[in-house]
């Protein structure tokens, strides 16, 4: 086998990457488990899990091999030609996500794509025009020109406009002004939402996943398809294999992808009840979609994630971090809030300047978000060591920062 060996990157030499990354002066050569390694061996605990995608940690050894082999077998044959992986995964996928219909895409942002497509080819069969999709504010759907037109952020939006129509926006977690705009709005097709807003700060409705239910029964009364957004919140981050499932209603369109490919970049579409038949031959499609290397990956994390319940251990391990970091920080104005293994800790001043103590003094990888809001995405499968661990260096560290 032929090795190539990395020459490190020269202080003086030009970088031939667009600058559209803030990046941290660091770079990590090796990962295992919840760990993460720089050139010279040091250790950094990872609790933001490359944003919410690597689940099952660094280098899992089945995933590995599981990659290597079809990586030396077939990568790539086009969507001209059955699949056989893809066959599968979308049959395990379905499974877990009590869909029907899946389309896999390549990310996050194509699988929202494909979901308002769906909202906008359900309201032409309608004989609806010009129909609209409700999203909420301080949501965040990607980076593509109608993802970030949906997404609820202005500094996400700038310098891009004109944005794409066809969206009209509510307060995320306010019923009544979802009900206000069916009033004012009968081209209304479909609902977007994520469960839990991630970049918006790990935010939950007030009334907690019981407003996805009556997102259900508006859309139910008003043959609106409901779509989620379970970019983020999917694959066991929550505490369930999806986070509707805290529920016992089920959604017209699910999307997901992050933790779906463990870092392997591939996302899907689902589709059940009024959203199955909607996206016919020709209406859809990618180059890239359901390849067989990226198809095998999806079969095989669902079935380690099966295999050794992580999907139970997110949920204990994520009820235990976030008793422990409220009732050590109790006294530190801290507002500690989220479900499984997708963790807010919200701090009462801004601390974006966290994100470099954390690296610096810790050895920790965190994330800031909304300002003031430390989020925590750690490994699924992290250990009962590694929760105590990250639990003393965060109580550490922000009772110093609070001082």
């Amino acid at each position: 086998m032929n090795n190539i060996t990395l020459a490190p990157v020269q202080p003086d030499q030009p970088s031939h990457l667009m600058p559209v990354f803030g990046r941290q002066p660091i770079s990590f050569v090796r990962g295992r488990g919840a760990y993460l390694y720089t050139e010279d061996g040091t250790e950094y605990f990872d609790a933001l899990t490359g944003i919410a995608v690597c689940g099952l940690g660094h280098a899992h050894p089945v995933l590995a091999e599981a990659i290597a082999d079809q990586a030396a077998t077939l990568i790539h044959t086009s969507n001209l030609f059955e699949v056989p992986w893809q066959t599968a995964a979308a049959q395990k996928l379905a499974e877990v996500a009590g869909m029907e219909e899946i389309f896999f895409s390549n990310s996050g942002a194509e699988s929202n794509e494909g979901a308002i497509k769906i909202a906008r080819k359900f309201g032409h069969m309608q004989g609806i025009a010009s129909p609209k999709i409700i999203v909420a504010d301080r949501s965040f759907h990607g980076r593509t020109l109608a993802t970030l037109s949906a997404t609820g952020n202005k500094k996400v939006q700038d310098g891009f406009g004109p944005l794409v129509e066809g969206f009209i926006r509510v307060p995320f977690g306010d019923i009544e002004a979802i009900e206000e705009a069916a009033i004012n709005h009968p081209d209304i097709v479909a609902i977007l939402i994520e469960p839990i807003q991630g970049e918006g700060g790990v935010n939950t409705a007030p009334q907690g996943f019981s407003y996805l239910e009556e997102i259900r029964h508006i859309c139910n009364q008003h043959n609106w398809l409901m779509m989620l957004d379970e970019v983020q919140t999917g694959n066991g981050r929550t505490g369930k294999y999806f986070a509707y499932q805290h529920t016992n209603i089920v959604p017209d369109v699910l999307t997901t992808a992050k933790g779906l490919g463990n870092g392997f970049p591939i996302g899907a579409v689902m589709t059940q009840g009024r959203g199955v038949g909607v996206l016919t031959a020709g209406n859809h499609g990618s180059t890239y979609s359901g390849t067989a290397l990226g198809s095998r990956v999806v079969y095989t994390i669902i079935d380690i994630m099966q295999k050794e319940n992580i999907v139970a251990n997110a949920a204990e391990k994520g009820a235990y971090i976030v008793e422990q970091l409220r009732s050590q920080l109790a006294d530190h104005q801290v507002t500690v809030r989220g479900f499984g293994l997708m963790i807010g800790i919200e701090l009462p001043k801004d601390c974006g300047d966290l994100v470099n103590i954390a690296r610096d003094e810790y050895k920790m990888i965190i994330n800031v978000t909304a300002g003031n809001v430390v989020r925590l995405l750690p490994t699924l499968n992290i250990t009962q060591e590694q929760a105590d661990q990250l639990i003393e260096r965060l109580v550490t560290m922000i009772k110093a920062y609070l001082a």
